[in-house]
């Protein structure tokens, strides 16, 4: 039999330095699963900017096979709106795996490590949005206990067809 190696996986929180692989992993991951933007062409923005800070985004770190750890994924983690009546609540905006980080357990860890973050910055609720098409992603929120709370039917138009986008949510309290 083979022998396998397992990499333990770290999240940690991003750094500006991380700005060139994570711009790098997104656009590695760029997929029609779940992608509601054009694919991104040369000359790449930058992965950071005012909208989209390190402050927000957890980085998961794995080893790959023969090599040293590398960013193996990422969660971005942000309150959905600025308003004081909502700050309760924590959302996630944009998860990405490395292809060769797939089935390591790499999403399941980042959406832990989001739980654990939100809770200690006080948050007693997660939510998402989630192409409908999108299974594999609808399966994984559903296992970490992630519900469907509303459906936008057709409320994208992407690669010639109409796409649902599904609300989901998930209480933080045990």
């Amino acid at each position: 039999m083979p022998e396998t190696h397992t990499h333990p996986v770290h999240v940690r929180p991003a750094v500006l330095a991380d700005d060139a692989a994570l711009g790098e992993l997104d656009r590695a991951t760029w997929s029609t699963l779940h992608a509601v933007t054009p694919r991104p062409q040369p000359p790449y923005e930058p992965f950071f900017d005012e909208r989209h800070r390190p402050e927000s985004i957890l980085v998961a770190e794995a080893g790959e096979d023969g090599g040293g750890p590398g960013p193996a994924g990422y969660l971005r983690l942000v309150p959905p709106t600025p308003l004081a009546c909502n700050t309760h609540v924590r959302q996630i905006q944009g998860l990405a795996v490395a292809e060769w980080a797939r089935g390591r357990g790499v999403a399941r860890t980042l959406l832990r490590a989001a739980f654990a973050a939100a809770r200690a910055d006080g948050a007693n609720r997660m939510t998402l949005r989630v192409l409908g098409h999108n299974a594999p992603a609808r399966a994984l929120y559903e296992s970490e206990g992630f519900v469907v709370e509303g459906v936008l039917p057709g409320e994208f138009f992407l690669h010639g067809r109409y796409v649902d986008d599904v609300m989901m949510g998930r209480s933080l309290t045990p």
